[in-house]
């Protein structure tokens, strides 16, 4: 007759004892992937700081050799941001500010015959002030 103290004769005790050990064994495991993991990452990290430095600099003496151009921030719909990303992506662009910056000279010279209508009425606005300052200047005493 057997009891809960007594080992069973088949080895199931044996066989207790690996499934009790084996979770710990694959904890270690984990843990030394992980650790080669973490050491992996550390060690490429200078790297990883030299090109993002690289990169910074790169985009800084862009911007000051950029005599001709103006940074400006503009506000564009979702979908305008989809297709100037959609450019980059094909390779046509190298960033959305390059493609958003073609698109809006393309659209200033489609629009061409607004801009002229809008310089003479700059210009017949500008006549009327100076016109207006000539009278308030007649009248000061």
């Amino acid at each position: 007759m057997s009891t809960s103290f007594q080992s069973e004769p088949n080895g199931s005790e044996a066989s207790e004892e690996l499934l009790v050990h084996e979770p710990e064994a694959e904890h270690e495991g984990d843990r030394s992937t992980m650790g080669a993991s973490v050491r992996d990452m550390a060690a490429r990290l200078p790297e990883q700081l030299s090109a993002i430095g690289r990169d910074i600099s790169r985009t800084i003496e862009r911007a000051i050799s950029a005599k001709d151009d103006y940074m400006l921030a503009v506000k564009v719909s979702q979908d305008a941001q989809t297709k100037l990303g959609q450019l980059v992506q094909a390779g046509v662009f190298g960033t959305r500010a390059e493609a958003a910056a073609f698109l809006i000279d393309e659209g200033i010279k489609t629009q061409s015959a607004l801009f002229e209508r809008v310089e003479q009425k700059l210009g017949e606005i500008e006549r009327l002030r100076a016109e207006l300052r000539g009278m308030v200047g007649e009248n000061k005493p």
